[in-house]
């Protein structure tokens, strides 16, 4: 038996109402350089894309920065006893490439020992170091030089992965090159709503494969240093649907958006190829004419590890009111390059605070088509969580049931996915704190910590409490903790 605390009420769960994951699942929280570090001029760090993205009038609500962020920086100790005391025994954290190579140069050994310390604090109190080298931080200086527009910066991403792994890879084992390379690309270089801000559909698509070649790269170099690291990528992978499956227009929007969301970063990393379809629709942006000699044995590298980042679904069709003509485009703004004019559609379901809908069973979706379609194993769940209206209480607790229930449908739909034979072996909770949520900076928060942005206290939510329980525990109740009171 162990407790948790719903409401303010001490609440047991019994071993008798339980679903168990696997004795040796791994157990994590997931952050990001940029969104909690801070201190963006210190030690020798120089501009990211994010840093010019974020001061320019009108990208970033508010105006907010990643200045100070959570100031992780100097809190680095801090948290991670919060981590320790939540019973998390992994850590996913990203390396700012502009502090470690500065301006896509030269190595500064300054930035270098910030994350020396942070794996050896990690270490020190038994939680596992879970690196991740690309969070969306490329240094403004290799954008200038055309960003990952440009195939060197997949070159530039390589050195720079090769010289972290020097520095940490005697205590650091599991690695992941990029998170999230459908964000970079498609949003940052054809939608303008991500850094470096850019609206050009075909620099989008030649990020695609420049982020896929890095990739490749990146796991070349670690291991011709070290053949026992464990390496992978992860993508953010999301169910697409036709909002009418009757109508060939719908059908055929959706299997675009798939395509684009999941397919053309799925099929060349495990199936050494773009997909034919996606390859016809991105014909008038060249993606064919980008692959070089020996461009996809690289990207389909073997690799020991699969991480999924899960949130929602798309149902999607197509606009054919505001169709221009009969051959697909991309509307301006889009990041959906080459697929028309499309619509999106609401299933009816509860949202977050992201507006985002709430639909556990599609991760269990995701994971199976891993599985089941790819033969992936060793799949890990980087991020998944939820933005919430947080209140702190008269008590002074934040009462986050919304979140509770979210991670305890998530957490059920993982489990039906065990259940069906896929090899997932770990979760990682986004996000161990509030921080800067890109494009919408301070005003959306995810963390199971709760950051005062003025004063930078910590307050672990109910729902960290709650995770901290399920942990212990290794199984989650048979009953949503919040039926019984």
């Amino acid at each position: 038996m162990t407790t948790y605390e719903v409401n303010g009420q001490a609440e047991e769960i019994s071993a008798t109402r339980q679903r168990s994951f696997p004795a040796d699942f791994l157990w994590g929280s997931s952050t990001a350089a940029f969104q909690i570090e801070g201190a963006t001029t210190e030690d020798g760090r120089t501009d990211s894309i994010w840093d010019t993205f974020s001061r320019t009038p009108g990208r970033v609500l508010n105006g907010d920065t990643g200045d100070p962020a959570v100031d992780h920086y100097h809190r680095m100790p801090q948290d991670v006893a919060l981590m320790r005391d939540l019973g998390f025994k992994a850590y996913r954290f990203s390396v700012a490439w502009p502090r470690v190579r500065p301006d896509g140069g030269a190595v500064n050994e300054a930035g270098l020992d910030f994350y020396r310390r942070l794996v050896d604090e990690l270490l020190a109190n038994d939680i596992t170091p879970w690196l991740t080298l690309y969070h969306w931080d490329l240094p403004q200086t290799l954008e200038d030089r055309g960003g990952w527009a440009e195939r060197s910066t997949a070159y530039r991403f390589a050195e720079f992965a090769d010289t972290v792994h020097a520095a940490l890879g005697d205590r650091v084992e599991h690695w992941t090159t990029l998170n999230e390379p459908y964000c970079t690309s498609l949003l940052g270089y054809s939608a303008g709503v991500h850094a470096p801000g850019r609206q050009e559909p075909s620099a989008a698509v030649a990020a695609v494969h420049h982020l896929l070649l890095g990739h490749g790269l990146a796991v070349s170099a670690i291991r011709a240093r070290d053949p026992k690291a464990q390496l992978g990528i992860t993508l953010n992978l999301y169910p697409v649907d036709p909002i009418n499956p009757a109508d060939p227009a719908d059908v055929d929007a959706a299997r675009r958006v798939d395509g684009l969301q999941n397919r053309v970063f799925l099929d060349p990393l495990l199936r050494g190829q773009y997909p034919d379809d996606v390859v016809a629709d991105l014909a008038p942006f060249a993606l064919a004419e980008r692959i070089q000699d020996g461009d996809m044995a690289t990207i389909a590298a073997p690799l020991n590890m699969f991480g999924v980042n899960y949130y929602t679904h798309h149902l999607v069709g197509a606009d054919t009111a505001n169709a221009e003509n009969s051959a697909p485009h991309t509307p301006a703004g889009s990041a959906w390059v080459g697929a028309g004019e499309l619509r999106f559609a609401d299933a009816g379901l509860p949202v977050t605070d992201m507006g985002w809908e709430v639909i556990p069973d599609g991760l269990t979706r995701v994971l199976r088509r891993l599985h089941e379609e790819y033969a992936v194993s060793a799949i890990y769940v980087n991020e998944n969580g939820a933005a919430c209206p947080d209140v702190i209480n008269d008590a002074g607790e934040i009462d986050d049931q919304d979140r509770i229930e979210y991670l305890d449908g998530h957490l059920r739909a993982a489990l039906a996915a065990i259940d069906a034979g896929v090899d997932l072996r770990g979760y990682f909770c986004w996000s161990l704190l509030d921080n800067f949520e890109w494009a919408w900076g301070y005003s959306k928060r995810f963390g199971l910590v709760h950051v005062d942005y003025q004063t930078q206290v910590r307050t672990p939510k109910n729902s960290a409490k709650w995770l901290s329980a399920v942990m212990q525990e290794n199984a989650v109740p048979a009953v949503q903790a919040t039926d019984e009171q």
